[in-house]
């Protein structure tokens, strides 16, 4: 029996209930998903071209984004288990249905980035293979115990071994700012790596996945015939979920969704896509939506932020403390070409390729005639989860206070009274305590930027028009807010500038009662100084 977060769905139309299929939230495995009745959006169709037309592959993808469903999915179709593709393409499409030996191992718990952990996580999983497959140990060393298994186990089985490695650079990641471990972690991942090389006589196929890209000379070192579909226009959807996946095998929960929220389904889509929407892995742009994200939306009824929350991001303040970010720029979009965003994560010259390849930025554009992409947020969810990581370095370490006082600055602007929702503002930032990277005025614009943007929480949000860059834009049901910063500058700028620039007119036909606001913040005293509220005529 399915259990559903909310009451509501008690008086929902059974028929309806019938037609739901569990959602396979926590399940890693293929098997589980198919014999558990689950939901499974069917990728086979791709899987199938991606065997039949490569045999050293590496895909790169954001973490939760069903990287090791795919992986295990492999591993079931090599393995010849026909009977768990039962109504998927696969069936359709697969004649033969061979039964290779397939080793998959997964570096994904190594997370302290020691030998001792990485040797014992690959010596379970080898061990278990040995005895399935009948091969005598020859070594203790991950590597060469690998090798073995790979030129062991066709003369055993009658047919040619498959390995895939899934998340390859989880030990990477935990040891990245620090020099000297990365530096032996590196080559420990490269000792099992290179095991693959002059393996061709005895491997059908190889997979490797991970979230960044460690440069090829240093972890894949001899694998030059790995095909890195990364990038790939063909398989951008082998991991995620695509608008016409959503809009029809995932149909059933998206009705469940609006008629728990009472919403019609066209408006639970633009909610569902406003959030969970608009990843790029390819210059054909075509949308991908968080799997994770989605089914959380799902299993709860609600379409909260999950994916953020299910990962540490002390690593995304690390990277803008080391470069010196302004994480200003993200909103506008950083423009870049591939080799500076698809790059080896160990020889960044800026934090651009880890944010892009652990999916905190994503393409938005590209142009053919420069070669260059602009990476922006791909969604509400993601930009909202980064504000809200960067609280304690740029506000505040108490987080609950400043959500809760954006919270309150929301209803004073809900009830018509800006005044009192500055007011606010004002009396919370003088009691912030001081911080010592607060010394130049580039921290106190980034630390009004967090404050205000916090606020797109509750209010829609704009900040460009064809004339130049607005601060901030909030609206409500009734009315619209033009807002200009400026930093130890008088608030009577802030509003010359907006008439200058004519930032009222795209929204002069909105049918919005508008207003101008400007806002002068004092470095001195930490806080804001004054503002002018204007309503426009």
């Amino acid at each position: 029996m399915i259990i559903f977060a909310s009451e509501t769905f008690q008086t929902y139309n059974l028929t309806m209930e019938k037609q739901l299929k569990r959602l396979p939230t926590g399940i890693q495995t293929f098997e589980k998903i198919i014999e558990d009745g689950c939901l499974y959006v069917d990728k086979t169709a791709l899987i199938y071209q991606l065997t039949h037309n490569h045999s050293y592959v590496f895909l790169s993808r954001p973490r939760r984004f069903g990287k090791s469903v795919l992986c295990s999915t492999l591993k079931s179709y090599f393995e010849g288990r026909r009977d768990l593709f039962a109504g998927l393409a696969m069936e359709q499409l697969e004649t033969e249905w061979r039964q290779h030996p397939v080793m998959l191992i997964s570096l994904a718990s190594i997370k302290s980035g020691t030998y001792e952990e990485f040797y014992e996580q690959t010596n379970i999983q080898l061990t278990r293979y040995e005895k399935q497959y009948g091969v005598e140990r020859q070594s203790d060393l991950p590597g060469p115990r690998l090798r073995n298994l790979i030129e062991q186990t066709p003369a055993l089985t009658g047919e040619k071994a498959v390995v895939i490695i899934d998340e390859y650079d989880a030990p990477l990641l935990a040891v990245l700012h620090d020099p000297e471990k990365l530096v032996e972690m590196r080559n420990t991942v490269r000792s099992l790596l290179g095991c693959l090389k002059d393996c061709d006589p005895y491997l059908r196929f190889t997979f490797i996945t991970g979230i960044t890209k460690f440069s090829q000379v240093s972890i894949f070192s001899e694998l030059n015939n790995l095909d890195k579909i990364t990038m790939t226009p063909q398989y951008s959807a082998l991991c995620g979920i695509t608008q016409e996946e959503l809009e029809t095998q995932m149909m059933p929960w998206v009705e469940h969704l609006a008629a728990d929220k009472s919403l019609s389904v066209e408006e639970t889509l633009q909610r569902l896509k406003m959030n969970y929407d608009g990843y790029h892995f390819a210059k054909d742009l075509k949308d991908i939506y968080n799997p994770y994200s989605l089914l959380q939306a799902f299993l709860w009824s609600e379409t909260k932020d999950y994916w953020f929350d299910t990962g540490t991001p002390s690593s995304l303040l690390r990277m803008l403390e080391k470069f010196g970010t302004r994480i200003t720029e993200f909103d506008d979009g950083t423009k870049c070409e591939e080799k500076e965003f698809d790059a080896p994560t160990e020889k960044m010259v800026n934090p651009i390729p880890f944010f892009y390849q652990s999916g905190y930025l994503t393409i938005k554009d590209y142009s053919p005639a420069t070669g260059r992409y602009i990476l922006k947020y791909p969604n509400r969810e993601v930009r909202n989860g980064m504000l809200f990581a960067l609280i304690p370095y740029y506000v505040e370490s108490n987080t609950i206070n400043t959500n809760s006082v954006v919270a309150d600055v929301y209803e004073a602007i809900l009830g018509d009274n800006l005044d009192e929702a500055l007011e606010m503002l004002k009396v919370y930032l003088a009691g912030v305590p001081y911080a010592e990277n607060a010394t130049s005025e580039g921290h106190y614009q980034t630390m009004l930027y967090v404050v205000f943007s916090l606020l797109g929480r509750y209010v829609q949000m704009e900040v460009r028009t064809a004339k130049g860059r607005i601060d901030m834009v909030f609206q409500t049901a009734t009315d619209l807010y033009v807002m200009e910063l400026k930093i130890d500058r008088p608030a009577s700028e802030a509003l010359a500038q907006i008439d200058q620039k004519g930032y009222l007119v795209p929204f002069v036909q909105s049918g919005l009662r508008l207003h101008k606001v400007g806002i002068s913040f004092s470095t001195e005293e930490r806080t804001l100084s004054e503002w002018q509220i204007v309503d426009a005529d």
